[in-house]
């Protein structure tokens, strides 16, 4: 089983939902979150003041896949967050040793 963290732009994910749901993938968490890489940031003018923000708004997705699904998945996820701009995002790919379902004590693929 694999994990993959997806950061991309906010105004994406409605489109990289529909991507995954598209190949069958319909369970994920979404959570805001500020960073950057490239970007380094920008500039902005408030009241007369100019200021950086240096921490540009994300959003994280992480689900939890079989194998077989990893090269669907990562294509459907860049497919959707491309704009060809700096910022894009990042997708990163980890392995998952076990899982849980809480409620009713599945384990593994069964529990995805």
């Amino acid at each position: 089983m694999k994990k993959i963290d997806a950061v991309i732009k906010p105004f994406k994910l409605d489109d990289v939902r529909e991507a995954l749901s598209n190949i069958g993938i319909t369970g994920m968490t979404v959570t805001e979150v500020k960073g950057f890489g490239r970007q380094k940031g920008h500039t902005e003018l408030y009241r007369g003041a100019e200021y950086v923000v240096d921490f540009l708004p994300k959003v994280k997705i992480e689900i939890v896949i079989n194998d077989e699904q990893l090269e669907p998945c990562i294509d459907a996820i860049s497919n959707a967050a491309k704009t060809g701009k700096i910022g894009d995002g990042k997708i990163f790919v980890t392995d998952v040793e076990r899982i849980f379902r809480i409620r009713t004590g599945e384990m593994n693929e069964s529990a995805v």
